[in-house]
């Protein structure tokens, strides 16, 4: 056999391998981090009150 044959045939033998080594594996395969507590953003302010006066524009 050629050397080229010979590290493909290695190659495939080692992908064979990994998959029946992981065919066994239930639940994830890191464990996640848990979700940060979610902070509310405070209350907006009211809105400012309006100065008396006419809305319109003056001549």
């Amino acid at each position: 056999m050629s050397a080229c044959l010979r590290a493909v045939m290695r190659c495939g033998a080692l992908c064979l391998a990994g998959a029946v080594a992981g065919c066994g594996q239930t639940g994830p395969l890191y464990l996640p981090a848990p979700p940060a507590a979610a902070h509310a953003a405070p209350p907006a302010a009211p809105p400012a009150a309006a100065p008396p006066g006419t809305a319109a524009p003056q001549r």
